[in-house]
Formats: C-alpha cells, sequence, structure tokens
C-alpha cells in the first residue's frame, strides 16, 4: 500500500486553503506560519501536522523548515505569501518586504526540489516587480528565471472560487511547477448565496441561534434603521430616506459597495478581512422582504455563512479561545479550500506517479 503523498504548507495561516487535502489521501505534516494566534488555529485544525511558527525570512526558521520538509520526505508544496503589498489597496512598492517573500519560496523550492509546487496569491502579483539582485524585475519573470532549469511546467493560471464549486467571486493567481503536466480542473456550476445561506434561520442583530457558529453580530440602533430599510442588493447609502448619516446629521458619502446587502441569486463578492463591519465593502445579509416593506436581517453574515460561502463544511470548528474578530480575519485572508482541493482531483492520476 502506498503511503500518503506529503505536504508543506507556508504562510498557511490556519489552514483553510489545505482544509479537503486530507479527502485525497494527502498528508498535511508540516506548515509555517509567522503569527502565533493563526498557527495555533492550524494546529487545532492540524494536530497531527508539524506547525512552526515564525519568520520564515529568519534562517534559523528557515533553515529548519528545509531539514523537516527534507526528513518527512514531502513531495508538494503549497506557498501562500501574503499579498498585502500586491493588492489594489496596496502601492505595488518593489522594496515591500511582503513582496520580496517570494524570493524566500523560490529558495525554499531551489534548496527542497519538490514534485509539485502551488503558488497562490492575488491576481496583481503577475504584474508586481521586485528588486531582487540590484535588478527589477516582475515576480512572473523571476519565477521562469530562477526555476525553468529545474522544472519542464511553469504554469500561471488566473483563477475564480466561484467557479470551483464555491459561491463567492474570488479571484486569485495560481501558479503550478512541476516537471509533470498537470491540468487544470473544469469550471464547476455557479452556485449562489441563496444556494448557500438561503436554509439558515432568519436573525436580527445580537440573537442566537441553535446552530453552531451562526449568530447575528450587533450594531448600533442607527445601522440597524438604515439597513432595515435597504433592499437586497443595494447600498443603503442610495436610500431616498433613511440613510447613512454622521453624528452631525450630515449625509454620509462613500462607495456603492459600503453599506451594502450582498444579492441572492449570484455568488457573494469577495470576502474581506474586515466582513465584520456593516459599513465596509459588501458585508451585509441580503436580507427578506417584510410586510412592512422593511427588510429582514440587519447586520452582516454570520461566521456560519461566511463558512458556507467559503466553502467549508459543517466540520469545520473554531476553538474556544478564538475570538469572532480572529475568525473573520482568517477567513477573509484565506485561500477558498476548493481551489485546491478540486484542482489536486483532477490531477489525481499524475499525484500517483509521486508513489512510484
Amino acid at each position: 500500500m502506498n503511503k500518503k503523498i506529503g505536504v508543506t504548507s507556508l504562510f498557511s495561516s490556519a489552514g483553510i486553503g489545505t482544509f479537503y487535502l486530507d479527502k485525497l489521501d494527502l498528508n498535511l505534516s508540516l506548515s509555517n506560519e509567522l503569527l502565533l494566534k493563526r498557527a495555533q488555529y492550524h494546529s487545532f485544525l492540524y494536530p497531527n501536522c508539524l506547525s512552526i511558527a515564525g519568520d520564515i525570512t529568519d534562517e534559523k526558521i528557515f533553515n529548519t523548515l528545509i531539514n523537516k520538509h527534507k526528513e518527512l520526505g514531502n513531495e508538494i508544496l503549497i506557498a501562500t505569501p501574503p499579498c498585502q503589498g500586491m493588492s489594489v489597496a496596496g502601492k505595488n512598492d518593489p522594496n515591500d518586504v511582503r513582496n520580496l517573500l517570494i524570493v524566500q519560496v523560490v529558495e525554499f523550492i531551489k534548496l527542497t526540489k519538490p514534485k509539485l509546487i502551488m503558488i497562490e496569491n492575488v491576481v496583481q502579483l503577475y504584474k508586481t516587480k521586485i528588486f531582487v539582485n540590484n535588478e527589477l524585475i516582475l515576480i512572473k519573470d523571476y519565477i521562469i528565471k530562477e526555476l525553468s532549469s529545474l522544472y519542464k511546467h511553469i504554469d500561471f493560471y488566473t483563477v475564480n472560487s466561484k467557479e470551483f464549486d464555491t459561491p463567492q467571486d474570488r479571484k486569485r493567481a495560481l501558479v503550478i511547477i512541476s516537471n509533470e503536466k498537470f491540468k487544470m480542473s473544469q469550471p464547476t456550476p455557479i452556485t449562489s448565496v441563496r444556494d448557500a445561506i438561503e436554509h439558515l434561520p432568519s436573525l436580527e442583530p445580537g440573537q442566537c441561534s441553535s446552530i453552531p457558529y451562526h449568530n447575528a453580530k450587533t450594531h448600533s440602533d442607527r445601522q440597524i434603521s438604515w439597513m432595515r430599510n435597504t433592499p437586497t442588493g443595494k447600498s443603503a447609502l442610495h436610500n431616498e430616506t433613511n440613510y447613512p448619516v454622521k453624528t452631525d446629521g450630515q449625509r454620509i458619502k462613500g462607495f456603492a459597495t459600503t453599506y451594502k446587502r450582498i444579492e441572492w441569486d449570484k455568488p457573494s463578492p469577495t470576502i474581506t478581512m474586515a466582513n465584520g463591519s456593516i459599513s465596509s465593502q459588501n458585508n451585509v445579509h441580503p436580507g427578506r422582504l417584510n410586510p412592512d416593506g422593511t427588510y429582514s436581517d440587519a447586520r452582516v453574515l454570520t461566521l456560519k455563512e461566511i463558512f458556507l460561502l467559503t466553502g467549508l463544511d459543517d466540520t469545520f470548528q473554531v476553538p474556544e479561545w478564538a475570538s469572532e474578530n480572529l475568525v473573520r480575519q482568517i477567513i477573509g485572508e484565506s485561500v477558498p479550500p476548493k481551489i485546491f482541493y478540486l484542482f489536486l482531483k483532477e490531477n489525481k492520476d499524475v499525484l500517483k506517479k509521486f508513489n512510484k
């Protein structure tokens, strides 16, 4: 009987993106995450995985990861370096240390030579330049320059989680590196917010349910009033009355995605780290029309709702010590797990070669 193929995850956060790997008989046995709380969450989800917390640019930690990866005989590397330096909100500074973390990933690859590498990031990855060895170079070109002598196939994909059986519109860059030819999985039928969460009971702000993690956050009376008068898919900023105002009564101005209810019959917009803020982008429940003309569920999505919209099933759990804010941040920065799962499932016959 063949042993399970070992997987190393760098910049793992809590391990949301790798949540379904065990269904493919893959063994996530080594991970690294800078932030301690996220590393502890990872250990909660993967008690049999060696989770090393700390800075991968620290030579001692980097060397420990190299040695453990080799010792475990892991064949797959998944790397999801922080994307804030490359994101639309960022400044794309070629000297941003977060962008330079890709150099650590490349050095790790050169020293360990995994049979499959999966690098995931924001789509801006392909347009971001970094300074390496006194040269300004696109990250994409840097990867090719450093690794094309080691690997036959370096494929750059732009994927969207809504095409991976996930009711969320989230575009990502996915780089696949191997000496075997891997193919991209076929797009799945689109699933909507309605498909994912309509079965859950309606909740008003502050209410709880008997369903784990389906409990509504509290909001101010003013915010509740604004959102009760906001239709599905609309922003309270566009209300003719009951629109958001400052404490002095002045009308609040902002992006059309703020104070906004998401739509029932489309995938959710991208879930961000600010998903607990009613005033941030696309965070409010779609709502149901009440007999009096107002709309129900005048609140941000519950944890359970964002779990389902990220593609996490009922087996996903939260440790007792984790705050709601931490969980919301972890989900907002995560890779929807069915991206890795469906890609690897599509290529299970290729993976079998790794055990020969």
